[in-house]
């Protein structure tokens, strides 16, 4: 049974993707969850050498193969293959929880927003705190976060959830540049300065089920600071 917004069966409605590389251990049981919602469910996958597109195939999923570059690229190789109107991005080590897709959508589908952002700022997280990694991660995305509030008059909790709802045809007019995971403040700002609606709904983020985080913060940190002076103003 497919999970329904007011009278609206939202199945007829979402495209949910899935970036994975290497996600073996929790792709089945996203796909599954993400079939109460959608049965148009499309995997990523980074040419994965642990077998996760032949298991998310196996599982009902459409598989796209990117060129490993990163998350951006992953994202950037799927917007060809999009039909639905809508497009539901989640994450495939199981921190999201696709129950929340319905809430996430809703101001979509009554067309309050063109975009919406899951925020872990609001709803709670279960990994980002108690360590100095997660320190600099929580401040460099609070600073990310408020330069674009500032330069666009807006309120939003944060800017990094990979957990997030846009019309398809908005995501096809951001003409998407980024090729990790940068990609997601790229989308928020370009959302705003088309002129897009941008919306936020709190979601909790849980600890990933298995493997581990393909991101070294450190390593990348400048890349969100030249990404965000780049887009916001520029």
């Amino acid at each position: 049974m497919h999970t329904t917004t007011g009278q609206l069966d939202l199945s007829q409605h979402l495209t949910i993707v899935i970036p994975a590389l290497n996600e073996a251990l929790t792709i089945t049981d996203i796909i599954h969850q993400c079939k109460d919602i959608s049965d148009d469910i499309v995997v990523i996958d980074g040419n994965s050498p642990d077998g996760t597109a032949d298991i998310a195939r196996r599982a009902g999923a459409k598989i796209v193969q990117d060129h490993g570059r990163g998350k951006g690229e992953a994202i950037r190789t799927v917007i060809p293959h999009l039909q639905k109107e809508i497009t539901v991005f989640i994450d495939a080590d199981g921190s999201h929880d696709p129950r929340d897709i319905p809430a996430l959508v809703s101001p979509i589908i009554e067309d309050r927003a063109d975009h919406v952002s899951a925020s872990r700022l609001i709803g709670g997280s279960s990994e980002l705190h108690g360590g100095f990694d997660e320190c600099f991660r929580l401040m460099g995305s609070s600073f990310i976060t408020a330069c674009i509030n500032n330069r666009f008059g807006v309120l939003l909790s944060e800017s990094q959830n990979g957990f997030r709802a846009i019309k398809t045809n908005v995501l096809r007019a951001l003409d998407l540049r980024e090729d990790i995971t940068t990609i997601e403040q790229e989308m928020i700002i370009k959302t705003l300065k088309k002129g897009f609606r941008m919306g936020e709904v709190p979601s909790h983020e849980h600890k990933r089920k298995a493997g581990y985080s393909k991101i070294s913060v450190r390593r990348v940190a400048f890349r969100y600071v030249y990404s965000m002076v780049k887009y916001l103003y520029f």
